[in-house]
């Protein structure tokens, strides 16, 4: 086989896969499988989930922290640390903590309070139903 055959033939396959992969995360309306800014289902916790100054972490469009920084205010910010990416490990003491190098968080507002992240968590919108509570942003 000549150099130019195998080329076409790699070509070949990897335009093949391209489409098989982007065929199976599209729906049946061309779109993605998920929404980024809203909620895609149901809810992502309960208001009785989220302990006054603590937190939990929850999964959906790339993870989400949600705190409770006093009685009744619901706060939610990406899960991910600023410094080097790992997905934050707890809620505890009005803290989001970063196990991987020790960064910690404001679970009010999502500020670096301890280094090496010097950068805040981005705030996520937050909704309501009842005890329910789902992500918007």
């Amino acid at each position: 086989m000549s150099e130019t055959t195998r080329r076409a033939v790699l070509a070949g396959a990897v335009g093949v896969t391209a489409v098989s992969v982007l065929a199976a995360c599209g729906d049946d309306k061309g779109g993605s499988n998920t929404s980024a800014d809203s909620s895609p289902g149901g809810p992502v916790a309960k208001k009785a989930d989220i302990p006054v100054g603590g937190g939990k972490i929850v999964s959906d469009d790339g993870g989400t922290v949600i705190t409770q920084p006093e009685a009744g205010t619901y706060k939610a910010f990406t899960a991910i640390c600023t410094h080097q990416l790992c997905v934050v490990t707890d809620v505890a003491n009005n803290n989001i903590n970063c196990k991987c190098h020790g960064s910690t968080f404001s679970a009010s507002d999502g500020s670096a309070t301890n280094p090496p992240a010097t950068e805040p968590l981005k705030e996520k919108k937050l909704r309501f139903d009842g005890d329910d509570i789902y992500i918007t942003t």
